[in-house]
């Protein structure tokens, strides 16, 4: 899979700069590769979040069209005995 490149100009305070160095040599990648797995995982955090949020509006809708279905039933269909 080709994946499309572009340049990106960024200024970062000194401290953070110094940690990407130490990533970068830690696991032997550079520093674009640190900033990019970084953005990478904040994008993976926000997407989960996001479907959270969806499944839970989703179960809410769900749980309110289950009661209004209780509710007909019990005036539809006479009580068993």
């Amino acid at each position: 899979m080709v994946i499309k490149v572009e340049k990106l100009t960024i200024s970062l305070p000194k401290d953070l700069i110094e940690l990407t160095d130490k990533i970068a040599g830690e696991r032997g990648i550079s520093r674009s590769k640190v900033v990019s797995a970084c953005l990478e995982e904040v994008a993976e955090k926000r997407f989960r979040v996001e479907m959270e949020r969806g499944y839970k509006a989703m179960a809410e809708e769900q749980k309110q069209l289950a009661e209004m279905s209780f509710e007909l039933q019990r005036r539809v269909v006479p009580k068993w005995e």
